[in-house]
């Protein structure tokens, strides 16, 4: 075939299809269905179209001479779908519902195989192969026509994620399940259990893996291509087929679930590691590639119809109505059976009823499905009859899922009322309508006395105001529980905080690393507010300010082996994000103050800022303990945020002249890179210094005095520095040796059984009484701030107090002292000794 016919050929079907979607809305059809619709009759008029005009005569001419084999659906058009489905998919959102999502892609395709293979074995006279394979590929889900009904009827969009999430999933599970089958057949075998799932669980596992490596390796490669989006977007293109084609042909694991994975890890760190404007540019093509793919495979798929189905008898007509009734049992079984039992366990989550409706019904066969059956079609080492079999009651089972179940969708959800909102919602919505109108007729009359308009005009736009302020109860809002609104204007201030810090990172006020990890804690944060409202949001900020699990890990090796390096970095990662928090925290209360109040009330919106207010307060509280231990540091942080801020500014200054034709494009390039050059002293972070020599340290404890420079000496190599964090409890014992500390600079507490405390300054010591006098007196110790300490094993310490009888002697003077005070509080604890009474003066 000539290359131009092929290009003629495409271009004219890409000309179709971009018809399609404005016809399917007209037509308020499903566009997978419609696409169906039109690749069945291209696929009947390709044979017979003499009677054409010399164009379109050549361009049926070119589609009827289209080799399209199942490969061309595998390697060309699937990994673009999955990609994007996968790219735009929210993670988080994803893993809300992980549970229920991973049971209907894998068990419920387990599930549906079984059903299938057995029944329509017992029932016809194929094998239970042959009949396996079938539930295999009929199995898989296309979420595009139902996605699309969601979206043109306003569908929740849990919802989509549910089916959107299942579908990605089911593929693998349903081509791996495929693949062990018909090897089988091949050999002419009988099924194991044991050997597919074996087969099945090293190819979901292992694409899963091959599919983060890769999309971790991608995420690094952006920071390298940041800034040229071309680069960028062409990478993940290029992801997208290489993690299909090598986890599929190197690895013989699954390219679905590698590619889906892949597509899930650049979604979740992309926009972070590329500049934002590249990942705004990234959605949009990629979501031009998902339209040309779809519409594309659909149609292919669909020409192919007529010439699948042109043998079909009635006896394989009634054995398809038994396949979608069967597969409609099977998938109800783990809708209304499996899901509801799941949501009471830890694993899971609730799913209304209605959603399972939805879900039930909405489990439309597409691409994929015939694409497969056109691969069993393409073997010639299955018997001719299984493949005619396989062929036709997929393709009919296809159909009617497209025609039965994809056009009675958007009745379904409309007689469920999905595509309605809430109550609390349309309050919420009602509320806005009413601020909105407030702000708009203000500005229209300000509008109207500059542009000298008359009354009579004014009076006509106000009447619009007022008939839709008529239209709406601002009233409503009143109903709503104390309770709800705070929960709801937490929900917004908490997606405004995210929104926040993503603009951060596009002004460049942040770097990537930084944003990251600013981003991960507000989304954790808005999932905490969204589930437990204030109680919520108030342990969701415990939780921001508790170290994290590298920090903690740091720190470990720190006092176990010496290492500093790795804590000052984690300590910086942590200064970094504190001021930055501290920032939007401030700018969360003015929102709070100028947009919720408005919204939702004074009452609700103080008890928000009061909540924000203790968070900036504790926030405050962890920046000075930093600050006044790291004054230098925090310094440079200072200058590094309000020059990052300035260069925003700057920034956004001459872009503002260049689109009012103030400068030129040569002269705002030239510009930019003067930016860059005059503020790139801010972007070079001084470490951190938090190295401690023992020798240093030692001149800062009292007791120390006096002692021979030879003493000193020895006692240097045996104490080791160590530093502690806020309320960081201090280890009494490492391994199998007790320790004593020295406190160099800092405080600690120590908590006593009867829940007194004790604060211990600098020069003091603490855990020698276990060594000196083997007392089991233990108590907890924390550290009150950032304090330096110096750490003495128990070996080292009977050593030092033979070596030095001036060090001895100051020791044994605190030990005997603390003894005493600890017989007296244990003559008070057993009742020996009673508290006298003051006398009187």
């Amino acid at each position: 075939m000539e290359i131009g016919d092929i290009v003629f050929g495409l271009a004219g079907l890409l000309a179709l299809v971009s018809f399609m979607p404005a016809i399917a809305g007209r037509l308020r059809l499903p566009y997978s269905v419609l696409l169906a619709i039109v690749g069945f009759i291209l696929g009947l008029i390709i044979h017979v179209h003499s009677w054409a005009p010399m164009v379109m005569s050549d361009f049926l001419d070119s589609l009827q001479h289209f080799e399209v084999s199942s490969e061309t659906f595998l390697f060309v058009f699937l990994p673009i779908l999955l990609f994007e489905t996968a790219l735009a998919l929210n993670v988080r959102r994803l893993l809300d519902d992980i549970g229920p999502i991973l049971m209907m892609a894998i068990v419920a395709v387990i599930v549906c195989t079984v059903a299938v293979g057995f029944s329509i074995s017992a029932l016809s006279g194929y094998g239970l192969v042959v009949c396996l394979m079938l539930g295999a590929i009929v199995a898989t889900t296309d979420p595009i026509a139902v996605v699309g009904v969601f979206r043109e009827v306003g569908a929740p969009k849990r919802l989509t994620t549910l089916v959107e999430g299942e579908s990605l999933f089911n593929d693998a599970a349903s081509i791996a399940l495929y693949s062990v089958l018909l090897t089988m057949l091949y050999g002419g075998g009988e099924p194991s259990i044991g050997r597919v799932f074996y087969s099945f669980l090293v190819s979901f596992m292992g694409g899963g893996l091959v599919g983060f490596l890769m999309g971790r390796l991608a995420s690094g490669l952006f920071i390298w291509l940041r800034g040229w989006p071309t680069a960028e977007i062409t990478l993940t293109i290029a992801l997208a087929y290489l993690t299909f084609y090598i986890s599929e042909h190197y690895l013989g694991v699954s390219g679905v679930v590698a590619t889906v994975i892949a597509g899930l890890v650049v979604g979740s760190t992309g926009r972070t590691r590329m500049s934002p404007t590249t990942f705004e540019q990234l959605s949009a093509s990629w979501s031009q590639f998902g339209f040309w793919a779809n519409s594309l495979i659909f149609v292919f798929a669909a020409m192919l119809i007529p010439r699948m189905m042109i043998d079909i008898t009635w006896v394989q007509v009634l054995l398809i109505l038994l396949l979608f009734v069967v597969t409609l049992l099977a998938r109800g079984l783990m809708v209304f059976g499996v899901l509801p039992l799941l949501g009471l366990t830890r694993f899971g989550t609730k799913v209304s009823r209605s959603y399972r409706i939805v879900m039930w019904w909405g489990g439309l066969r597409g691409a994929v499905s015939l694409a497969l059956a056109l691969a069993v079609t393409e073997q010639h080492n299955v018997p001719y009859e299984a493949r005619q079999f396989i062929a036709v009651a997929t393709t009919g089972f296809v159909l009617m899922t497209l025609f039965v179940n994809g056009i009675s969708l958007r009745p379904l959800i409309h007689r469920l009322r999905l595509n309605e909102l809430s109550p609390f919602d349309r309050t919420l919505r009602n509320q806005a309508v009413v601020v909105a109108l407030e702000d708009l007729r203000d500005k229209t009359d300000e509008i109207a006395r500059n542009e000298h308009i008359g009354d009579d005009v004014c009076a006509r736009i106000h009447a619009v105001f007022d008939a839709t302020q008529a239209s709406v109860d601002g009233g409503e809002v009143h109903q709503l529980s104390h309770e709800q609104k705070v929960s709801m204007g937490l929900s917004i201030v908490a997606a405004r905080e995210e929104e926040m810090f993503f603009d951060t990172l596009k002004a460049q006020i942040v770097d990537w690393r930084t944003a990251e990890s600013l981003l991960a804690r507000a989304e954790r944060m808005s999932d905490a507010v969204r589930s437990g409202g204030l109680e919520g949001f108030e342990a969701a900020i415990a939780a921001d300010l508790r170290y994290s699990t590298s920090f903690r890990l740091s720190l470990r090796m720190h006092y176990l082996f010496g290492i500093q390096g790795w804590l000052a970095r984690e300590l910086a990662k942590r200064f970094s994000n504190l001021m930055n928090k501290r920032s939007v925290a401030q700018q969360l209360i003015r929102f709070a103050e100028e947009e919720i109040q408005p919204l939702l009330g004074p009452e609700a919106t103080a008890a928000i800022i009061k909540a924000h207010r203790h968070r900036l307060v504790l926030l405050e509280t962890s920046l000075q303990a930093m600050s006044l231990q790291y004054p230098v540091f925090a310094h440079w942080l200072q200058e590094s945020y309000l020059g990052r801020m300035a260069r925003a500014l700057e920034r956004l200054r001459y872009r503002d002249m260049l689109a009012q034709f103030l400068i030129t494009g040569e002269m705002y390039s030239d510009l930019i890179k003067q930016i860059e050059h005059r503020w790139s002293h801010i972007e070079q972070r001084p470490a951190l210094d938090i190295a401690m020599s023992a020798g240093d340290l030692i001149q800062r404890v009292p007791m120390f005095q006096g002692v021979s420079p030879a003493s000193l000496k020895a006692i240097s190599k045996v104490l080791k520095p160590r530093l502690a964090v806020p309320d960081q409890e201090i280890r009494m014992q490492i391994g199998r040796s007790r320790v004593m500390y020295f406190v160099a600079s800092g405080a600690v507490t120590i908590h006593l059984p009867d829940n007194t405390t004790v604060e211990l300054g600098t020069g003091e010591i603490f855990g020698e009484m276990a060594l000196v006098a083997d007392s089991a007196f233990e108590a907890k110790v924390t550290s009150l701030g950032y304090s330096r300490l110096l750490m003495l094993m128990e070996g080292d310490f009977q050593a030092l107090r033979e070596g030095d009888p001036v060090l001895r002697d100051k020791i044994d003077t605190v030990v005997k002292q603390r003894m005493r005070a600890l017989e007296v509080w244990q003559e008070f604890q057993r009742g020996e000794r009673q508290h006298e009474p003051l006398p009187d003066l």
